[in-house]
């Protein structure tokens, strides 16, 4: 029942993008502006960059936006489009601040992107460390196993729709997830060997 109300959802917004462009874009960004933003967050492990990074990929979908004929508009998939661009975008980052490396970003910063459970304070604790371990773990991994395990488990698409991400098969898409899942486990387990 899930997937009809998306796909219904996601008729509706590309017939408004074909019609009414400013408020088709005004509508893309209310339906999908916080799961690009979680996704350049995750890949990022920076709320700032996360915010730099979202308005970039939101910029480049509305320039591109003007280029295409209504008819191209509606025939978009808008959320899969929408995670190219900001994957892109974040490969585009990655590029640049390998030419010009800035100051790690301190774990502690991403804390404020999760959501507030109100645990106990016993729980809060071993939730925090928790987190902060697997932020860190997540931090760690290729990007090239980051990106699809933030997609498929974070921003939570189908396979299909990472595939169309990553510009690769469905079956290469299962693969990085499954390769990026593992490495996360190892490198949670030697966390935890080491009392980390």
């Amino acid at each position: 029942m899930f997937f009809p109300v998306m796909d219904e959802m996601a008729e509706q917004l590309t017939d408004l993008l074909a019609m009414d462009l400013d408020g088709g874009f005004t509508e893309l960004v209310r339906i999908h502006g916080t799961a690009v933003h979680a996704f350049l967050f995750r890949v990022s492990g920076s709320a700032a960059d996360a915010d730099d990074l979202g308005q970039d990929t939101f910029l480049r979908a509305y320039t591109a936006l003007q280029g295409y004929d209504p008819e191209r508009r509606r025939a978009l998939r808008p959320r899969a489009w929408l995670m190219t661009i900001a994957a892109n975008v974040w490969r585009n980052h990655v590029r640049t601040a390998i030419r010009r490396p800035v100051a790690a970003v301190s774990v502690d910063e991403t804390e404020d992107g999760w959501p507030d459970a109100r645990p106990g304070p016993e729980e809060s604790a071993a939730t925090s460390e928790d987190r902060d371990r697997l932020v860190a773990a997540l931090s760690e991994l290729p990007e090239i196993h980051r990106v699809p395990v933030v997609l498929r488990h974070v921003i939570g698409m189908s396979y299909a729709e990472v595939a169309e991400v990553q510009g690769c098969p469905v079956g290469t898409a299962k693969a990085q997830v499954s390769r990026g899942l593992g490495s996360l486990r190892r490198l949670l387990a030697q966390d935890h060997r080491y009392g980390r």
